[in-house]
This record gives C-alpha cells, structure tokens and sequence, in this order.
C-alpha cells in the first residue's frame, strides 16, 4: 500500500510530493497527592517534519515497505517525549527510538521503531549503489537497483527459489530450503495474503521490497514468518515505513546486569530455554547466532525474555536440507555488498554445530548476567557450568550438558512473584512454570 498525502499535508508544499510525521510530543508529570485537573494542565503539542529523508523515501520507496505509513500520518504512533527537540527532529540518528501505538487514537501501547540498518551504513549503502551505475550521489537507488539482473531474474520468477538469493549475505540466507522460501512469499506482511507459495500477487515495487530487505537485514523478516503468536521467541511485527520497521517494546538485556539475584537466574533460566526451543521445534528447524551481544535479546515489560534483534540468525531446515546450490558461491552483484561490502563467505552449512549458539551466550552475555550474584558453593558451581558451555573446542554432548546442568542450578534460584508476570500466577500451582 503506498502513502498517501492529506489534503492538508498536500497543501502545505504545493506541486511538491512530501511526506510528513507529525509527532505529538508527549507530556511526562510526576505524580503527586493533589493532580491538577486535566483542564489546568497546559496541552503543549509540537509537529515534527520529518519528511522523506528521515524515512528514507527521497531515495527508496521500496525499502523495507509502506504497510504502517498511514499510522504515522494519523498520530497513531507517537515518538517518546524525551527525543524531543527545538529542531523538530530526534537529536540522534540512533539504531531504535522508543514510542507508543494506538489503534484507535485512545489506548496506546510501547513499541520501538528500529533503523533497518544505521544511519551511517543507509548512508555507505545508497552511495554504493550510486557508484555502481557511475550515477551521482543523490541517485534513486530503486531506479538503479531494477535494472540489475539479479532483480531481473525476480521479475520472471513465479516463485521464491533458493538460486533467487543466493549470494546474499544474511546468515538467514546462507542454507535457504525452498520449504523456507514459501514460508517467507506465504507470510510477507507488506502484501496482501494470497496464501499461494507463489508471487503472483506481487508486483514489481513488491518484490524489489522483499529482495531490498533480504539482502540488508532479514530481522522483519524473521519476525514476521516466525511471530511470536505462535509461540517463537520474537516480538511482534507491527509494519514498516520507508527504512524504519516497528515492533512491539522490549528493554536490551544490558539494562538488567545489574538485577537481583532472583531476576537474574529467571533470566538466564529463560535464555537457555530460548536457545533450546531454537535447536529443536515442531517445524524442525534449526536457529543459530552467528554473533550475540548485550543487544541481541530483549525483556517484555511482563518479565519474558524475547530475541530482540534476529539479524545475526541463521536457519537450517532439518526437514529438508540445505539445496545443492548453497554450497556453489555465485559472484558477488550489488545485492551481496549492500551494507558492509562484499563479506567473506559464510562457512558450510554442515560445518554448524549444534552447540554454536550456546558456546556465544555462554562466553558473551552470560557470565555479565550471572557475576557475583549468589552465595557460595552455588556461585562456584555455577561459574563451573558457564565456563564448560562456553568451551568452543568441546565436542556438543559436553557443552549441552553444562547447559543443561547450570539450568538445573538457576531453577530453584527463581522466585514466584508478580515480578514475573509471564508466570505468574501460575507459577504458584504449577511446578513447570
């Protein structure tokens, strides 16, 4: 669905297409015995024209999508009040801003608009493309990138094939089954369902939309062929517009190193679950991190631990393995160095081992989580198991039986309480939570 501009919005900048965000900027009051009424309160409200270049639209209209546009055009999503500034405009251009969505103008909840990629790497990319058709800086790059053959080949096809992406360099891509593929054509949200494996009902801007994203950061991808609705550990796709994805809110596990000890062995007890539910599933896929950090997961306000951030995660079908065409390297085009250049190629995808995953959370987010937490001998024991799961040279049985062992010793370390209201109440009458 493309945006379209307001009667209003059209008259502000006549015979000139322009985009507008209006962001109401939102009041914060600390709380006291005696509120003023709602009618002694100043309503302070203050536009913010962020046009197509904050979205990314003066050079792409099909980068990630359009299907949220009209959310913004309708203040049915606001940016927080603390990004405020005299300028109009958020005084950084960071990764994620914090908001809060509406679908009725009335009840509102927090969500994060997320950069499909940094600011400065949009910048690399777009300047990257121009070059490639000797065109100056300021080219349309959805101009540009039509006329490759790789989106050629897309044009004629009629279905999503492994041969279609080959050569990108997200590790989503890197053993792509063509059960994976239809999975992906089936439940792409920026068009309308068909239902069908097939894009027949894709048009061209469509498909340039999905090839764009795949071969940038296949996050809002993952977030939407695997929602967390149905039980994958992810958070919900909201929409995109222009370069920017939204989705539903969590907090970066960072902010929580320094929880009590009960939090902080839920937490770790739940990362460990995560990473479970990813080497073994109904679908009978297979999840891997290529690179975790303290960003890489997220916590719900109700204390679940989600991923936050699926662009390092790549996926094996166990079901139907990985086609003969991923293990033949196709010459790099402008779609396999879109954002950090022409990568160096990924290894087999037989060479991933079932612990890889494990050994990174042990070795990198783990032991910040766990430090010094508890008394000992538990400490001792479970600095043990950290150190053993995170031992790369150690063939699998061993490493998931040290995380298996430190899941025993983090279970009774949590607590039931309204903190956790992921489980709670039931954890009260129900062992298993």
């Amino acid at each position: 669905m493309e945006p379209q501009l307001g009667p209003t919005a059209a008259s502000l900048c006549p015979g000139r297409p322009h985009l507008l965000l209006w962001v109401s900027a939102l009041s914060c009051c600390v709380s006291s015995l005696a509120s003023p009424s709602p009618s002694l309160v100043p309503r302070i409200r203050t536009s913010y024209n962020f046009g197509r270049t904050f979205l990314g639209l003066d050079k792409c209209n099909a980068c990630i999508g359009t299907s949220i546009c009209k959310k913004f055009f309708k203040e049915e999503i606001r940016f927080d009040s603390r990004l405020a500034s005299r300028l109009g405009l958020p005084p950084d251009p960071l990764p994620s801003y914090p908001a809060n969505y509406s679908d009725d103008s009335k009840t509102w909840r927090p969500v994060e608009i997320s950069r499909l990629v940094s600011k400065q790497e949009s910048d690399i990319s777009d300047r990257r493309i121009c070059a490639s058709a000797a065109a100056p800086k300021t080219c349309s790059i959805e101009r540009i990138l039509r006329k490759t053959g790789r989106f050629q080949k897309w044009l004629q096809a009629k279905r999503l094939t492994p041969d279609l992406v080959q050569g990108l360099p997200s590790p989503f891509l890197r053993c792509p089954s063509q059960r994976l593929l239809d999975r992906v054509v089936r439940r792409y949200a920026e068009v309308a369902d068909a239902g069908s494996i097939f894009m027949d009902h894709f048009t061209d801007r469509d498909k340039l939309r999905l090839l764009y994203t795949l071969a940038v950061n296949a996050h809002p991808i993952l977030l939407q062929i695997f929602p967390g609705a149905e039980g994958w550990p992810l958070p919900k796709y909201l929409g995109s517009c222009g370069r920017f994805l939204v989705s539903t809110s969590t907090s970066p596990l960072r902010e929580f190193y320094g929880a009590a000890p009960d939090q902080a062995a839920d937490l770790a007890y739940q990362l460990l679950g995560v990473l479970e539910s990813l080497r073994s599933n109904d679908l009978n896929y297979f999840f891997y991190f290529t690179h975790v950090d303290a960003g890489t997961f997220g916590i719900f306000n109700n204390g679940h631990l989600f991923i936050r951030d699926a662009s390092a995660l790549g996926v094996i079908d166990k079901q139907e393995g990985s086609p003969a065409a991923a293990g033949a390297e196709e010459s790099p085009d402008i779609f396999s160095c879109l954002v950090s250049g022409c990568r160096a190629p990924l290894p087999s995808c037989d060479a991933v081992p079932e612990r890889q995953s494990l050994v990174l959370v042990c070795r990198r987010v783990l032991p910040q989580l766990l430090q010094g937490k508890f008394p000992s001998p538990v400490q001792d024991e479970i600095d043990a198991a950290l150190a053993r799961c995170g031992e790369d040279a150690s063939p699998d049985p061993e490493v998931l039986g040290a995380a298996s062992r430190l899941k025993d010793l983090l279970r009774p370390l949590r607590t039931c309480d309204p903190r956790f209201a992921y489980r709670y109440p039931d954890c009260k009458y129900n062992e298993k939570f």
